[in-house]
């Protein structure tokens, strides 16, 4: 439990630097076990507002007009849509020889579902605390984590649900609260590419920020060093996967989203009254796999 003074602080919008370290390592805990959900007004996702639908990028993949900061604070940044990159995307051929993994459609839908649970989580403000929301996105993807690397969209939805189910992040509404975050990455998906893009681009903000915070704070030499390693790995990972989003057609994302409902469906069916979804999700995945490949 955090106690009074903590609260207050927190409620007077006092900076995370003003808190002490073991306040910020009490504040972080509590954010993860939702206990200041109730004192927190609900936030709209960007991807749920009208003006979503018409993000435009020039055709490099960058911001059509630099925009004029005005932000006084982090609570205004969240109130639009993420801006996209500020300098124009290399083409891939620059990044990779050969071709890109087949199975890079599949890595976004992880990517995105670790997104869109970050920031629900954070009530859209990860700005409060970038490196806990850092570190939340990596732990809740597979491929940004390095954990393993899904080859089909039933096997990322299913390992992102476990993950939600968990015992460590079950209190934010575990199966249910889940597949509403699948409903969150199929409204992206129709969005096209710019608006993925974008979600890219704020997701390397957001992880880039995380590395800031974590260079500044006073941990154990190798603790920092095998994390900032972590998140300098996600971050090239990210640019990558924003590269290739930026050259696929359109139509790829309204077939990936159709992908991502099917199996909405079936997990939906799967988890239904379950309390052990990752038992009963293995036990079903030796005889069907909806989704073999996109």
């Amino acid at each position: 439990m955090l106690s009074e003074e903590i609260i207050q602080k927190v409620l007077s919008e006092v900076k995370l630097e003003d808190l002490s370290p073991k306040e910020l390592k009490q504040f972080r805990r509590v954010i993860a076990s939702g206990e200041l959900s109730k004192l927190i007004e609900p936030w709209t996702p960007w991807w749920r507002q009208p003006s979503s639908r018409s993000i435009s990028l020039s055709p490099e993949g960058c911001q059509l007009v630099k925009p004029v900061e005005l932000a006084s604070g982090p609570e205004d940044k969240i109130t639009e849509n993420p801006v996209g990159p500020e300098s124009p995307l290399p083409p891939l051929r620059q990044l990779i020889r050969g071709d890109p993994s087949p199975f890079l459609a599949v890595h976004v839908v992880d990517v995105l579902y670790s997104y869109c649970f970050t920031l629900r989580l954070y009530n859209g403000d990860w700005h409060s605390d970038p490196l806990g929301a850092a570190t939340v996105a990596l732990g809740m993807s597979k491929v940004m984590g390095d954990l393993e690397r899904p080859e089909t969209v039933a096997e990322a939805l299913a390992a992102c649900l476990e993950e939600t189910c968990s015992p460590v992040y079950r209190h934010a509404g575990g199966f249910s609260f889940g597949i509403g975050l699948v409903d969150d990455v199929v409204c992206l998906l129709s969005l096209g590419t710019n608006a993925l893009v974008c979600f890219l681009c704020d997701l390397q903000r957001l992880i880039q920020a995380g590395e800031r915070i974590l260079k500044s704070e006073k941990i154990g030499k190798t603790e920092r060093r095998d994390t900032i390693r972590k998140l300098k790995s996600a971050d090239k990972k990210v640019y990558f996967m924003m590269c290739w989003v930026h050259e696929q057609p359109e139509e790829v994302w309204s077939t990936v989203a159709n992908f991502v409902e099917m199996e909405k469906t079936s997990l939906a069916r799967l988890g239904h009254g379950s309390k052990n979804f990752k038992v009963e999700r293995k036990g079903k995945q030796q005889s069907e796999v909806l989704i073999r490949e996109v």
